[in-house]
């Protein structure tokens, strides 16, 4: 008796404590503030996105903390990942979001990577990137056709290595003989876009949402036209633009846009925590941030903002991460000599 006595006093014992651990780690986030460090400049896809979502996830998450927006901009938010990994701290009140291509990077021996991809604890992605490339009507580029034949190598906007901006437009060169002349450094998309309208370059690669988001009204007036999609299947209201992967030359082509660009693009705007975050704060942020993909507020403003939301939860996003890491040695050396 003396013994079952002891066992329930036990059980007993230990359910108060873990009641008590979640009681505080509910109260954690109380009159704190979260910071989202976007990795990016003001005005450009990312920070439409985290801006958009910083005014809704702090209700779906215990305590309702206050959620603040940061740019830390350059080296296509390799910076911004870096100081997430190595700087943020630990607690749950230091959410990165930066471009998951740069993860890509580590398996290519990317020089400037300070990270294990495989360390970050991963919170959700709320779109796929589905990307394409379009250019100002001005300069001239207004269908694959006239992309093809164009005499000299047509200039592209890029924010530099691991974003989406560079890295399709290094893939379809030699994948789909494009005439390319990748003019990189430009400090995210916004940016890239007022190049565009001055005319120092002719376009720009990048999610079908983000141009959108920047230049929906100049599509609609058709002052800037997509003449290539470069997802895996074609989006509907897309119907008559060429699918980039049609038009590979040969086996080794389609492979490289299948690991370089399509296998990438569900993780671009990645949103993730430092190594070492306490375990219950990560599952709380996570199923917070899947619950703010469902809400209907935020679908209503991210619709007017013409925001794609197609969220990935933070569980898909590792198991993406580790197929980097099982890539073939012959296509990770094809695309380190491609992405160099």
């Amino acid at each position: 008796m003396d013994r079952i006595r002891s066992v329930l006093l036990g059980i007993a014992g230990l359910a108060l404590v873990a009641a008590s651990a979640q009681a505080s780690t509910h109260e954690f986030f109380k009159e704190k503030t979260v910071r989202i460090i976007v990795g990016f400049s003001p005005g450009g896809g990312f920070d439409i996105y985290s801006r958009t979502i910083a005014r809704h996830l702090g209700k779906h998450i215990p305590g309702n903390p206050t959620i603040v927006v940061e740019n830390m901009t350059g080296a296509a938010s390799l910076i911004a990942a870096n100081h997430v990994y190595k700087i943020a701290k630990a607690d749950g009140l230091a959410i990165g979001n930066f471009n998951g291509g740069v993860l890509l990077g580590q398996v290519l021996e990317w020089r400037g990577i300070e990270f294990d991809a495989q360390k970050f604890e991963y919170i959700g992605v709320p779109a796929r990137n589905e990307n394409v490339c379009a250019f100002t009507k001005k300069s001239g580029i207004t269908s694959l056709e006239k992309w093809q034949t164009a005499k000299t190598p047509v200039k592209l906007g890029g924010a530099g290595p691991g974003t989406t901006t560079d890295d399709v437009p290094k893939i379809l060169k030699p994948a789909l003989g494009l005439p390319i002349h990748l003019v990189s450094g430009y400090k995210g998309t916004a940016v890239i876009r007022l190049a565009a309208e001055a005319g120092e370059v002719a376009g720009m690669c990048l999610s079908w949402d983000s141009l959108k988001a920047m230049w929906g009204r100049a599509i609609e007036l058709g002052d800037v036209v997509v003449v290539l999609q470069t997802m895996p299947r074609p989006r509907p209201d897309l119907p008559a633009v060429p699918l980039a992967i049609n038009y590979a030359k040969t086996e080794e082509a389609r492979q490289l846009v299948r690991a370089g660009i399509h296998d990438r693009a569900a993780i671009i705007f990645l949103y993730a925590l430092p190594p070492g975050t306490p375990k219950d704060r990560v599952q709380i942020l996570r199923a917070a941030f899947m619950d703010t993909m469902r809400d209907a507020e935020f679908l209503a403003e991210a619709e007017k903002s013409r925001l794609d939301v197609d969220p990935v939860s933070g569980d898909e996003v590792e198991r993406i991460v580790r197929g980097f890491f099982q890539l073939s040695p012959g296509i990770v050396g094809k695309l380190r000599e491609v992405l160099k």
